[in-house]
């Protein structure tokens, strides 16, 4: 876990990202990061994927066609 400090930007808050987690994001300067909602109820701040909507879109898809079958598989 890497502690961070919220920090006033101006007129907006930001954090400042250590050198070793730009390293593991594998992200640079400009570089877009998205904060998505995790399931437990956290946050995740992850990089840009551009094939991620389409692999959700066919995933969810996926999810809606087996259902059932999913729900079985989980118990």
């Amino acid at each position: 876990m890497v502690e961070l400090k919220v920090r006033k930007f101006g007129n907006s808050l930001g954090v400042v990202l250590p050198k070793e987690v730009i390293s593991r994001l594998n992200t640079q300067d400009g570089a877009p990061l998205y904060l998505t909602e995790a399931p437990e109820g956290g946050y995740r701040l992850v990089p840009y994927d551009p094939d991620f909507e389409t692999k959700m879109t066919k995933a969810e898809d996926i999810m809606r066609r087996y259902r059932d079958t999913l729900h079985v598989l989980a118990q």
